[in-house]
């Protein structure tokens, strides 16, 4: 990785906007880029710019832009999607057919960058109180937010699992614990991740290094739990979810493994008769996510762990590829 120079992006439809990114969160889909160089088959053809968890000030507006003005401190949706086609118009735009995701390769150049150029559509103001590094969070608890929607029932009363507690898992669990959800189990390989989901309102916290997972939470819950989130990206954890889920429970599949194939118990699921439910991004959940962050409905501060200026960019990065430091979330400040 290295900082270059690049001339500034330019307006160019009369709906975009010239932004200044104030701070972006690194994610772990970015980290894989930096670390192998595709997740399935998006494969990066370098120099490639990633980020995607960013907020800024708008600097300049196109002659059509009516939501957004000059000055204005906003949440950049890193999603572009076309509006026309059959995913769009069924409400999918996650899914969208022509979608152009900041820090995708063969889509977009990422917003790790001093100056982006954006619609308007993609530009979500935030309120004063709010800082802009908790509106960069929004992206990866939009997630979260998405994820518990998706479930499908209200998690009022449920027992759930979280199989890691990175970004993503935290945003569920904030999610879900804004939705009601009676008992929260939630699991890391890093001590001070399980530290802060306890800190959050996790009711139990393990590490799979330790102890056996399934175990302990049968000792909790002996007639098993409604749902769980995987959350890590890891065989083993789905190997837990299935074991720990009761009869016609589901599993929420958000973790971007490494890998190319899940594996399952095939006898194990259809005896249980369990779902298995992809959560691609988010969807249509941004202004409620921020409005969450705005009310205090959840609170993100205690997740963004460390700090780096825009120069500091690579050390940002092996210190979340290695995992070190206790690192959930590091933020640049530009």
């Amino acid at each position: 990785m290295e900082l270059q120079q690049v001339p500034d992006p330019q307006i160019i439809n009369d709906t975009d906007v010239l932004i200044r990114m104030e701070n972006l969160g690194i994610c772990g889909s970015d980290v894989h880029y930096f670390t192998t160089g595709r997740i399935g088959s998006q494969v990066v053809e370098y120099p490639f710019p990633v980020g995607h968890e960013g907020a800024g000030i708008i600097l300049e507006t196109g002659s059509a832009v009516t939501n957004v003005k000059q000055g204005d401190r906003i949440f950049v949706d890193p999603a572009i999607s076309c509006g026309k086609c059959d995913q769009c118009l069924a409400g999918r735009p996650h899914t969208c057919r022509n979608t152009r995701f900041l820090g995708c390769p063969g889509q977009s150049d990422g917003s790790l960058s001093e100056y982006i150029v954006m619609p308007q559509t993609c530009c979500y103001p935030v309120p004063d109180h709010v800082s802009l590094s908790e509106a960069a969070f929004a992206e990866p608890l939009s997630i979260g937010v998405y994820a518990v929607k998706l479930y499908g029932n209200p998690l009022a009363g449920k027992k759930i699992g979280i199989l890691g507690s990175g970004p993503i898992g935290m945003s569920v669990l904030l999610s879900a614990l804004a939705d009601g959800a009676e008992r929260v189990y939630i699991t890391d390989k890093i001590d001070q991740r399980l530290h802060i989901a306890k800190e959050s309102g996790a009711n139990w916290t393990g590490n799979p290094d330790r102890e056996d997972i399934v175990d302990a939470i049968f000792n909790h819950e002996p007639l098993a739990l409604d749902v769980v989130f995987e959350c890590c990206g890891k065989q083993e954890a789905m190997d837990q979810a299935i074991q720990l889920l009761k009869p016609g429970g589901k599993v929420m599949i958000i973790g971007i493994p490494e890998f190319d194939h899940w594996s399952f118990s095939t006898d194990v699921i259809r005896r249980k008769e369990l779902c298995l439910q992809n959560v691609r991004r988010q969807n249509e959940c941004v202004q409620l996510t921020l409005d969450m962050i705005a009310d205090g409905r959840v609170n993100v501060k205690n997740l963004i762990t460390h700090h780096f200026p825009f120069e500091k960019t690579k050390d940002a990065f092996d210190l979340v590829a290695d995992y070190k430091d206790g690192v959930m979330k590091a933020m640049i400040d530009f």
